[in-house]
């Protein structure tokens, strides 16, 4: 029972110790100016978009980048319509973009879509007039000056750059409302507080830019682990890239609406994680050996910090058991400790998802009682991640798409505020 105690003293040290820097990011992104940056010149683009069976959402997608406060000469978009079996290439179609359609059913995933699109980009625009691409999810709606915004870092150097990842159906659930709030967390104090710093951010999901020269570099999309973002991220941050953040590029994303898309989703993430890991942490370790910082935070990122959690709390169940049986004296205080895990757990990401709801207040489009109210299941939605972070390790794991379904204009979107 004396080892219990010890072991929970020695894992409260390692998480302390491991994810400090973490806090100190939250200082950042409250206190520090942003870098203010200056465009000499406008760049084209070719925005590129990997879509299965997305009918019902493309559109405004595509409408939102015709609307850009940016010289429509500069931006053409591609649509590689992925093993479609509804009207999605059509769609796309009719509202101007240039579309690809493929179908490989053993080659499954955004990833190797990508990979196939920019193949086909190469071929048929071989004289390279695009300069960098720019990657979004079909779901996706776009605020007008997000192309501008992200000109002006492209022009200022940076050859991969992130942005504000907002949300379409903040307000429909605890679900859409807690990855919400864990998107906008990671944009406000996590990439904002390391473009403060001066270290490399990392991209998450979509809405990102990307270089022509670092997609030629690497012979394409070579990255088809079941988190593509993770290990793009990873990949380059190992090969010295620094990956920028635009704050002021915001897109709106579409969150899953059930417990079992979100299960399906998140066992993915969780298994890409540990993909990404095994592949990759050696370099990061030897990276963050050498002195980069930025290798260290994705080391961090991609360890399994969930695992040690449900270690820690399986250590402590199996301690009060036999405790019970045994009647130990320590019973008392393995339930007490046990007890402090879970509270400290719910404080450490109520505090994250409050200090997000306070700071992104009016970015936040729902009504004022769901905003307070969505913060209290923060935690619980987190909470979730542990069981289905125990699944990911045992079962086999394949990409499948997230049906999508909310059509909505950006001007309806912030409608929903109140």
């Amino acid at each position: 029972m004396k080892f219990v105690l010890y072991f929970n003293l020695i894992i409260s040290m390692i998480f302390t110790l491991c994810y400090f820097y973490q806090l100190v990011y939250v200082v950042v992104g409250l206190f520090k100016k942003n870098k203010s940056f200056k465009t000499l010149n406008n760049h084209r683009y070719a925005v590129v978009v990997s879509a299965r069976n997305e009918s019902a959402v493309i559109q405004q997608l595509i409408q939102s980048i015709k609307e850009q406060n940016y010289p429509s000469e500069l931006v053409d978009i591609f649509v590689v319509a992925d093993n479609c079996t509804d009207n999605t290439a059509a769609v796309a179609r009719e509202m101007g973009a240039i579309v690809y359609e493929r179908y490989n059913r053993t080659h499954v995933g955004k990833g190797y879509a990508l990979d196939w699109l920019f193949d086909k980009i190469k071929t048929d625009y071989p004289n390279g007039e695009h300069e960098a691409f720019i990657i979004f999810d079909a779901d996706n709606v776009v605020a007008p000056d997000f192309i501008a915004e992200m000109n002006t870092l492209f022009d200022n150097g940076y050859r991969i750059i992130t942005s504000y990842r907002n949300s379409k159906n903040y307000g429909e659930n605890w679900i859409t409302a807690g990855y919400s709030l864990w998107f906008l967390r990671e944009a406000k104090f996590l990439n904002n507080a390391r473009m403060k710093l001066g270290t490399s951010c990392a991209i998450s999901g979509t809405g990102f830019l990307v270089s022509r020269e670092v997609i030629e570099q690497n012979g394409g999309w070579k990255h088809h682990l079941l988190t593509e973002d993770i290990e793009f991220t990873t990949d380059s941050i190992i090969n010295g890239e620094k990956i920028g953040y635009c704050h002021n590029a915001v897109i709106y994303d579409e969150q899953p609406t059930t417990f079992h898309q979100s299960y399906l989703q998140r066992l993915r993430w969780s298994k890409g994680f540990y993909q990404v890991f095994c592949k990759y942490s050696k370099n990061l370790l030897k990276g963050t050996l050498k002195g980069s910082f930025s290798c260290y935070d994705m080391l961090m990122t991609t360890t399994p910090a969930m695992l040690l959690t449900l270690i820690s709390v399986s250590m402590n169940i199996l301690a009060i058991l036999y405790g019970m049986m045994s009647g130990s004296a320590y019973l008392p205080i393995l339930g007490k400790t046990l007890l402090q895990t879970f509270a400290g757990f719910y404080g450490m990401f109520f505090g994250l998802g409050f200090l997000t709801t306070i700071t992104e207040w009016h970015k936040i489009h729902c009504d004022t009682f769901k905003k307070i109210a969505y913060t209290f299941t923060f935690p619980m939605f987190m909470f979730t991640y542990v069981p289905i972070s125990i699944l990911a390790l045992f079962k086999k794991v394949k990409w499948e798409p997230i049906k999508h379904s909310v059509d909505k204009s950006l001007t309806e979107i912030c409608k929903s505020s109140t």
